[in-house]
Parts: structure tokens; sequence; C-alpha cells
């Protein structure tokens, strides 16, 4: 019966495109101490064989196949102006933030249905700083129940938002907290059982930035709107009536559209000086992954991974995203005029978005050689693994160690403030295998070993998500500061919602 229901998942899995890709990598999976492991979590790994389901008869381009040829993107016109979200900051220790619907012009003269943060469609910036006392104040004006879940924030299991704080229709919740990690460009988003991949595809999301008085004396630009810039990329389908039809469209291993979006905008282009300007690019698809680069061919600098700085800025001519990672990257437009054509591009050349040049806006910013003290310690290259996943399938047959999500099952448990090993392998089936996004909540990790080699340069700082490749497994450092329960998933969020996710309890 599992294998007839393998089959019927690969087969309903249309052009899709995504966070999750067929590869076929190879490496090996080390032996694995388990002297530190409970009798539950033992439990938990054992019985992990899927690989030899019978797949015959199955339409191999509705497969696997059909993830190397995704939908593609649009070329942005540059016709409009990039909006920016608003910039917040707690006033008397508090930031509301009000999830609701409403009605956004995305296309001239035609207004869809949205959700968003604090209006029609995304949400704000949020600043705070570290050691900053703050209370988020959450309502829910949709609905529907949703939640409020802070993507990379260190914060108490009670207040993360998993699937277990459930806000009903017209409730409100407080969640305060102490900032306690350094400078970094985060996110915010629902993340209800079974709702989240649509939630998010209708407009719920925000970013959070974190200050630190290490940020502020790098020398990096940092005037937001003007050489600092979020960019928030998500691409959707919509329907004749121009609206979002997320049903329609639902794919199981991942939903892509052919319309990109950036910061809600369509067809957008970004004014920028003749100078060096800060781009925090977060990839707040459903599924798709991006290669970012730029038209030209030219280089720019990576400054910042999901969770911080790196430890110095690192050249690069391009760099991808898979879903729920961000980076910060500095472009020298100094090079540039006002005739130049300089563009973000995907992998496939699409025009994300085209850039405008202001010559009478200039700095003279000069870039600190030295970012942050990062390492990951010898202790820790040395410490056992302790807990052990694999991640398997596709469609609504995904699993992480032969289970799905069981909202009533704790599958790990870790001791506050204790660094354990992680070792997440992405086991592939027959026809090779798809990457996952693999999210931990709570916490920043630390990369240790990439198929037993040492991280590449711009995976070399605090992460919360890492893309993991078929056959290949990676070794993570995780240290949860706070106690609750988290998630740990796959962040294409149809996989997500399809059951590839776990939960550990800190205590």
């Amino acid at each position: 019966m599992k294998s007839k229901l393998w089959i019927t998942a690969l087969i309903t899995s249309a052009v899709i495109a995504t966070g999750c890709s067929a590869n076929n990598t190879n490496s090996e999976s080390e032996e694995m101490d388990h002297s530190n492991m409970s009798e539950e979590e033992m439990k938990n790994m054992e019985g992990m064989d899927h690989s030899n389901m019978d797949m015959e008869g199955m339409d191999m381009e509705n497969g696997h196949a059909s993830h190397t040829n995704p939908l593609e993107l649009n070329n942005s016109t540059g016709e409009n102006e990039l909006a920016l979200p608003p910039l917040v900051e707690a006033n008397d220790g508090v930031v509301d933030i009000t999830a609701q619907q409403g009605k956004t012009e995305i296309f001239e003269g035609v207004q869809t249905d949205t959700y968003g943060y604090n209006g029609s469609f995304l949400g704000p910036v949020i600043r705070v700083s570290e050691g900053e006392t703050v209370t988020f104040r959450t309502k829910n004006d949709l609905l529907e129940p949703t939640t409020f879940h802070w993507h990379g924030v260190d914060i108490p299991g009670e207040g993360d938002g998993g699937p277990h704080q459930l806000l009903q229709p017209g409730a409100s919740e407080d969640v305060k907290f102490t900032v306690s990690q350094g400078a970094s460009t985060l996110w915010f988003h629902p993340h209800p059982e079974g709702a989240t991949a649509e939630q998010v595809y209708k407009g719920l999301a925000g970013l959070i930035y974190v200050e630190d008085e290490n940020s502020k004396n790098l020398g990096l630009p940092d005037e937001y709107g003007v050489n600092d810039f979020p960019l928030v990329f998500q691409d959707r389908q919509f329907n004749e009536n121009k609206q979002f039809d997320y049903q329609a469209v639902r794919n199981e291993d991942g939903t892509i559209g052919d319309t990109m979006l950036v910061n809600g905008t369509l067809n957008p282009k970004l004014t920028v000086g003749k100078e060096k300007v800060r781009l925090r690019l977060l990839n707040g698809s459903n599924a798709r992954n991006y290669t970012f680069k730029l038209n030209t061919g030219d280089s720019f600098q990576q400054i910042a991974t999901d969770g911080g700085f790196l430890n110095e800025p690192t050249e690069m001519s391009e760099i991808i995203l898979t879903p729920g990672e961000r980076a910060e990257i500095i472009v020298d437009f100094s090079k540039y005029d006002a005739s130049s054509d300089v563009a973000l591009v995907n992998e496939a050349d699409s025009i994300l978005l085209p850039f405008k040049i202001d010559e009478q806006k200039t700095n003279t910013v000069e870039i600190s050689e030295t970012l942050n003290d990062y390492v990951v310690t010898e202790e820790e290259k040395n410490l056992p693994v302790t807990k052990k996943l694999e991640l398997f399938g596709m469609g609504e047959m995904v699993y992480i160690n032969d289970k799905q999500f069981d909202i009533n099952r704790i599958d790990f448990t870790q001791k506050q403030g204790e660094t354990e090993i992680w070792e997440i392998y992405n086991k592939p089936d027959m026809m090779g295998g798809m990457a996952h996004p693999f999210h931990i909540h709570g916490t920043q990790f630390k990369i240790v070993s990439i198929d037993g080699k040492e991280p590449p340069a711009e995976l070399q700082g605090w992460k919360d998500t890492v893309a993991i490749e078929p056959d290949q497994t990676v070794k993570l450092a995780v240290k949860f500061n706070n106690k609750g329960i988290y998630m740990f998933h796959c962040h294409v969020l149809e996989h997500e919602e399809n059951g590839m996710m776990g939960q550990v309890e800190v205590l």
C-alpha cells in the first residue's frame, strides 16, 4: 500500500522546481556513536529503508525529472520602483504585530486578496538590538488560526511560534524575550500545522534585523532604504483574475510560480547610488532555489549568512539560497554609471531585479577586513555524533528517520546549554533523490562538516537552515540556550506539511 501511495505522490508532482532539486552526488556516512542517546531516540532510528519501493509504471516526466525543468520566471521590466517594508522599532519595549487580510494592487488597477502583517501584504522590518528586552504583541485578525514563528531567533520554546502556539482568530498574545544574539538578518512567518504553506504564499512574511555594538563599528552601509536594502524574493502564480489560488496550484513537492515578486513588487527596479550598497537577501519562496548573480558577470562580497557575519568579506560571483536561507552581500556600484545595464539574475538568467544608478548619490564606505570571530572549535569537531537524522522521500511520502510528523511525539531530547553533534543524511532513492533545506528552530548552529570536509567559506558562519544534497551527510554543532519544544524540518513548506518535520525537547 505504501508503495502505491509513493507512486501516486510522484505522479501528482507536476512541473516544479525547487528547494528540492534532482541530484546525484555521492558520499559516505560515518559510523555513529550511540552512547549518549536515549532508548526513545535509538528506537526512532530503526527501520529506515524505503529504497526498494516498486516504482514501475511511473511517468518519469512527472517524477524527479520534473525538478530539473522548473517553471521559468518572468523577466522584470523594471517599471515599478521596489517597495520597501516599513522599519519598526520597539515603543516602550513593545512591537505590535498583527496578522491580517486585505487587498493589494500588485497588478495595475487590480485588487488581489492578500495576507500581511500590519498591512495588506507581507510585513515590516523589525529592528532590535542585542541585550534589548522586547515584547512582540501579536494579534490574529485573520479568519483562521495562525502562529507567529520567529525564524532564526534564539528564543524560549514557548514563544517560538511553532504549531503548538496556535493563535485563534481575534486572539492576542505577548511574546517577551531578551535579544541574546549578535547582528543578523532574521525573519518571521506563520507555522500552523497544515496551513503554513498557504499562509506564507498569501503574504505572511516579515524581517527582523538584529544590531549589536560590533555591527555599528564595521563601516558597513547601514542607512535603511538608501544604501542598505531588504530583498524578499518570492515566486507566485496568479489565476486569470490576478488572484492567488493556492489550492489550484499546490504541488506536494513544493509550490512554485512563474511570476517574481520582490518585496511584493511586480516588475521591480531598485535605484541605488554610485557607491557600495548592502543587499539583504531572503529566499522567502515556498520551494524554489535561487542562484543570485549579476548579469555583468562581476563579483560581489558576501558579508553574512543566516545568523551573522562571516569572519571577513568573501568574494563571490554567485550565491545559492534555498527556501528560508538568507545572505548579506555588498555590491560596488561605483564602477557603473547611469547608462549601465546592471541587474540581479538567477541561474537561468531571468532578470529578478534591475538596478538604476543615481550618479548623484555616493559614499566613501570602507568596509572592515575583519567582521567577526566565528569559529568551529577543535572540541566541537571532535564531539561524537549524538543525534542522527535520515531525510528521505518526496511528495506526500516524506520522512525523517522513517517517521512523519506527530505533534504528540517528541523525537529527541537535549540539555539546555550543551552542544551536540547532529548528523543529517539525505538518503537518495532509485532516481537520485532531492535536496532538502534543513531548518532547526530556536537556535543558530555551526556547520562542522559536509561529507567529512570543511564547509566552503560562504557557509562558515552561523546558520539556521542548510541545504543538504542527495547522498550528502552534514554534521552540525547544535546548542540551545533556552528550554522548550522546537521543530526541525525541511523548509520546502509542502514537505514540512506532508510530514518531514520532527520535535526536539530541550530540558
